[in-house]
């Protein structure tokens, strides 16, 4: 574990807490429909076209069921548009290398996958899909997906906010306004500075290697736009297989840390927009103390367990002075490595530069916990602070059990009904996840496509279904999902993992909206401050991290003994 390690985190956290404020300043800008921004003069008329085209009335709002009603017919709409692309992609334009249609079952899993932020791809980009399914079946996922998040966020935050109200904003306003104002801008700023980095930028066909590896193809295309909304927008979905680690995706250390600071962005912003809008700056700066810990505490372990190198190895004379390599790009190294595979899982992004299948097992473990965890250390964009929002109701439940009151978040009553909500969000992910990987673990489908045998192939159903159900959308890869069993169960866990949760944040919004302010008193549990911050995290870790304990148990835990107890036979 090098200094320059060590400087690399630092200035990371440094920057990303510098540019919290800010990024939370500009948001409340933008999730307020009568917000000002600079971009204003150039934006405002499309803005106004957007809604007359769409027929929405921006000063007219929703309440929680008809918000949620929009944007799962929104969500559905766009599945259905990028499903038929993907399946009749020979039959579109922008398609130089001839590539054939999707079979059904992978065009669902696809299209899935992109419309529900998660971006989990059973095949390989470049070889796979046309210019023209990467930029509008994929990229356009990638910016609803995103602009998605933001807008339950939002909705959730106005029904902290406000008390006895019966809506929470208007759906299309906050998506047109996320998109216009947010996304679009960054990415084109963003798409720039990468096609500066070597990220290239173009609509012409693979070409052919003169000289020495003559006869070789190297592909390209539109990749400089796609990779700023796969990061800002924590998508993670690459252009190439091999995603960040391929160099033209992510080629220079500068581009790699430009890509993890851009995955935390927006999240990291959410949490003084959410402070701010409840008058509570104290708590949105406390609930970021927590996801910063969290954070920290992940990157140095794994960094700890890359950095120490495979003992295996060790004992056969190969040299573990820069850690453990394997799978790993030596232009970033381990510490970079560790970094980036902490971000990513922190986040709902899945975006990798180096393969988590190779990393030692307890460095593996890091990434698979992130994800269980319920991707709260900052998260996906939107999903990262209601589904932090959703522990901190919890946590403030618990409380009020302990002190034996009625507990109370932001002046609002948190009643039985709110608890259940929270649970619901809670169970369904974690049943998502455990119930698939179960079938798989003990179907013939299942384990064939495993490219391992023993706790390390159990890791890796079970990290492809945490990543699915959570959205994450990265992977063990050494598994073999493409088959039609695999297709269909990880679809169904993305659905579930994005949808189904939704609708139980939804209605809590609906229902702290319409409640009335109650008085703080001197029982009232306070909301910012290292007791809450130690209570937050506490029920972070048991109720996210205790619940997949025995299933990590009998996969990256004990193949870590195993390793250990086993590497004399090695020497």
């Amino acid at each position: 574990m090098t200094i320059f390690g060590w400087i690399q985190l630092a200035v990371f956290t440094g920057l990303l807490l510098s540019m919290t404020k800010p990024a939370g300043l500009f948001l409340a800008r933008v999730l307020d429909p009568a917000g000002r921004t600079f971009l204003d003069p150039i934006l405002k008329p499309v803005e106004r076209l957007a809604y007359r085209a769409m027929g929405v009335k921006p000063a007219s709002e929703q309440s929680w069921k008809a918000y949620a009603f929009s944007l799962m017919a929104f969500s559905a709409a766009g599945t259905a548009f990028s499903f038929l692309i993907l399946r009749h992609q020979d039959l579109l334009p922008l398609n130089p290398q001839g590539f054939g249609p999707m079979s059904g079952h992978l065009a669902f899993n696809t299209a899935v996958s992109f419309a529900s932020n998660t971006n989990w791809q059973n095949y390989a980009g470049e070889s796979t899909l046309s210019y023209f399914s990467q930029m509008v079946a994929l990229t356009f996922q990638n910016f609803a997906s995103a602009a998605v998040g933001v807008a339950v966020a939002a909705a959730l935050v106005r029904g902290i906010a406000r008390h006895a109200a019966a809506t929470i904003g208007n759906f299309w306003v906050d998506l047109i306004r996320v998109t216009l104002y947010l996304l679009l801008p960054l990415s084109l700023v963003y798409g720039i500075l990468l096609v500066w980095q070597g990220v290239p930028e173009t609509f012409g066909a693979n070409v052919k290697a003169a000289g020495f590896e003559a006869g070789q193809v190297i592909a390209r295309g539109p990749v400089a736009s796609q990779e700023a909304i796969k990061m800002l927008g924590t998508n993670g979905g690459g252009f190439f297989n091999a995603n960040s680690a391929h160099p033209f995706e992510n080629p220079t250390p500068l581009s790699n840390f430009i890509e993890m600071l851009s995955i935390f962005l927006i999240p990291a912003g959410l949490t003084w927009y959410f402070g701010a809008s409840v008058k509570n700056k104290r708590h949105g700066w406390t609930l970021w103390g927590v996801m910063a810990f969290l954070f920290l505490a992940a990157a140095v372990v794994c960094w700890r367990a890359e950095a120490a190198g495979n003992p295996r190895l060790a004992a056969l004379g190969v040299s573990q002075r820069q850690g453990n390599m394997e799978g790993k790009e030596v232009r970033f190294g381990a510490a970079s490595s560790a970094l980036f595979a902490t971000v990513t899982t922190d986040a709902s992004c899945g975006a990798v530069n180096a393969m988590h299948d190779s990393f030692t097992p307890l460095g593996g473990l890091v990434p698979l916990v992130n994800i269980q965890l319920g991707e709260v250390v900052f998260g996906g964009v939107g999903s990262g602070l209601y589904g932090m929002i959703i522990f901190v109701v919890v946590a403030v439940f618990l409380a009020g059990l302990m002190v034996g009151r009625t507990p109370e978040y932001l002046g609002k009553k948190i009643e039985a009904y709110d608890v259940k909500l929270c649970v619901l969000y809670v169970i369904t992910t974690i049943l998502a996840t455990l119930g698939f990987a179960a079938a798989a673990a003990l179907s013939k489908w299942g384990v064939a496509g495993l490219g391992n045998s023993g706790p390390h192939g159990l890791s890796e159903i079970l990290y492809a279904y945490s990543s699915c159900a959570g959205n994450n959308g990265s992977a063990f890869a050494g598994l073999n999902g493409g088959g039609f069993a695999y297709n269909m169960t990880l679809g169904l866990a993305m659905l579930a993992g994005r949808f189904l949760v939704i609708v139980p944040v939804m209605a809590l919004a609906g229902n702290l909206g319409a409640k009335k302010i109650v008085p703080a008193s001197g029982g009232t549990f306070p909301l910012s401050g290292f007791t809450f911050g130690a209570l937050l995290v506490s029920t972070i870790l048991i109720v996210g991290a205790l619940t997949f304990l025995p299933a990590l148990s009998l996969g990256p835990i004990v193949e870590h003994f195993i390793m250990r107890a086993t590497t004399a036979l090695f020497g």
